[in-house]
């Protein structure tokens, strides 16, 4: 049983540059143990504006996992076990459009899944199946709320785009990338999208991901430097903790029902 001093409502996953939010009054470290071995690392969870939240830097502090190596299902597992409604996803992507630029951010309405299978997709390993409806995977209400808090932050954001998640850690070759843009249409690429969003659907969690573009990917045959990268990197993550701190007061109430399914994604779905 989870004391009430150590749940949340609010869960945050920071991606790349993001292992500590700096924004959670009260932080307190938390260990989650889950069935499916241990998280990332330690929860932190405390307040924005009188919010509980549970923040869990996805790779762990220090960037110690890979993307392929990530334990997805503990993660998510040990966030909804703390009570958490809403997840709000931060992850840094390469661009495939020239208007999504370095430093702006996205927030993606559809994906297109091209990992492979070292990744656990799924909660339900048998002897129950579920087949959840991934038509419309992000979360339209937390979607929203989102780009509105960017908005009035001033922050370059992107109502929606298509992301692309490949297995990593390699990056595309051009020819993968120029398939990426060309044939698939898709806007953003990145390694970590899948599969936390197929989980937190599962687990009937309000999901969405604030995609924060650090360059464009090898289609653009545009040179980018290490240090290029680092700096806009820092100046997302700088611009990510503020817009979080917009955000998560948005998030107080309830899931809103009637702008999405999240919260009801197994009531149709278990075989």
């Amino acid at each position: 049983m989870i004391p009430p001093q150590e749940r949340a409502h609010v869960g945050i996953i920071g991606g790349s540059g993001l292992y500590d939010p700096g924004i959670v009054e009260g932080a307190k470290e938390i260990k989650v143990d889950t069935p499916y071995g241990s998280p990332s690392d330690y929860i932190i969870v405390g307040e924005v504006k009188g919010v509980r939240v549970a923040f869990l830097p996805r790779h762990g502090r220090g960037h110690r996992f890979p993307p392929h190596s990530i334990n997805y299902r503990a993660n998510i597992w040990a966030l909804k076990s703390l009570g958490v409604k809403w997840v709000v996803s931060v992850s840094a992507v390469g661009s495939l459009r020239w208007d999504y630029k370095p430093g702006d951010f996205v927030v993606p309405d559809q994906f297109i899944d091209m990992t492979k299978n070292r990744r656990h997709y799924t909660f339900f390993d048998g002897p129950v199946t579920v087949h959840v409806s991934m038509a419309d995977p992000f979360c339209q209400s937390l979607r929203e709320k989102i780009v509105e808090a960017a908005g009035r932050l001033g922050i370059p954001v992107h109502p929606r785009g298509t992301y692309v998640c490949i297995e990593g850690p390699r990056f595309s070759t051009r020819a993968e990338s120029k398939v990426w843009k060309e044939v698939f249409g898709a806007d953003i690429i990145g390694m970590t999208l899948v599969p936390e969003i197929n989980l937190a659907c599962e687990a009937q969690l309000c999901y969405a991901t604030i995609a924060m573009v650090t360059d464009y990917d090898v289609w653009a045959e545009r040179p980018v430097t290490a240090e290029e990268v680092m700096r806009v990197m820092s100046e997302n993550a700088q611009k990510a903790k503020k817009l979080l701190y917009e955000l998560v007061p948005q998030l107080s109430g309830e899931p809103e029902e009637r702008k999405c399914s999240c919260c009801r994604a197994l009531e149709n779905a278990i075989v």
